[in-house]
Order: structure tokens, then C-alpha cells, then sequence
């Protein structure tokens, strides 16, 4: 729950204007002092590890940022899904189904949609 609460607070804070602009002055300041150093190794490493380490950590902050969006969104769908009185109730589960169903039901709903037919009578 710490790091729920941590990813979440780093990622809004990591979108911001501000952030990319301090990103940028960063880059700037490794650029100007290039002659400093005569464009050596050391200098280009600096650049190379920091940027993949900080690469490397986004990722998983943005996978658990997204993971925490898409439960949301599923919630809230499936909320939605539960309280409408004609709405096919089998999709509530649809993160159950395997690849094969989910294509089917998809080509279902393409075809209802092609011809604007209710779900519920399409499917009896």
C-alpha cells in the first residue's frame, strides 16, 4: 500500500511541466560541460547510466500507475454494467475469458453494431 501511494504521488509529480523542464536543464548542463571534460568516456557514461537508470525505474512506476488506472476503469464499467437493467451481465466478466471468446464476442457485437440490434435479443 506504500508503494501504491508512493508510485502515485511520483508519477503526478513526475507529468508536471516543471519535471520536464528540470529533465531538460539537466541535459542541457551534461551538454555545456562536454568541453570541460574533452567529450570523454567518463563524460558520456555519466549520461548513459543515469538515463537508463532512471528509464528502468519509470517503467515500473508507470506499469503500476496503469494497472491502478485500468482496476478503476473496470470497477467503475463494470458498476455501470451491473446497474443497467438491459445490459448483457456476461460481460462483467470478460477479463476471465480467453483470447478465442473475447474474439468471438467482439465479432458479435461488430455484426449488432453493422445491423443495430439489442445485445440481449442478439444473443437468445
Amino acid at each position: 500500500m506504500k508503494f501504491d501511494r508512493f508510485a502515485h504521488w511520483l508519477a503526478n509529480r513526475a507529468g508536471r511541466p516543471l519535471s520536464f523542464a528540470i529533465a531538460c536543464l539537466l541535459i542541457l548542463t551534461w551538454a555545456v560541460t562536454g568541453p570541460l571534460f574533452d567529450y570523454n568516456d567518463t563524460w558520456q557514461l555519466v549520461i548513459n547510466t543515469s538515463t537508463t537508470i532512471i528509464t528502468f525505474l519509470m517503467v515500473f512506476l508507470i506499469q503500476n500507475t496503469q494497472n491502478r488506472d485500468n482496476d478503476e476503469l473496470h470497477i467503475k464499467i463494470d458498476e455501470l454494467l451491473r446497474t443497467t437493467r438491459r445490459a448483457h451481465k456476461a460481460l462483467l466478466d470478460l477479463e476471465d475469458m480467453d483470447p478465442a471468446e473475447l474474439h468471438a464476442l467482439r465479432k458479435q457485437y461488430r455484426q449488432m453494431a453493422g445491423q443495430g440490434d439489442d445485445p440481449q435479443q442478439n444473443k437468445e
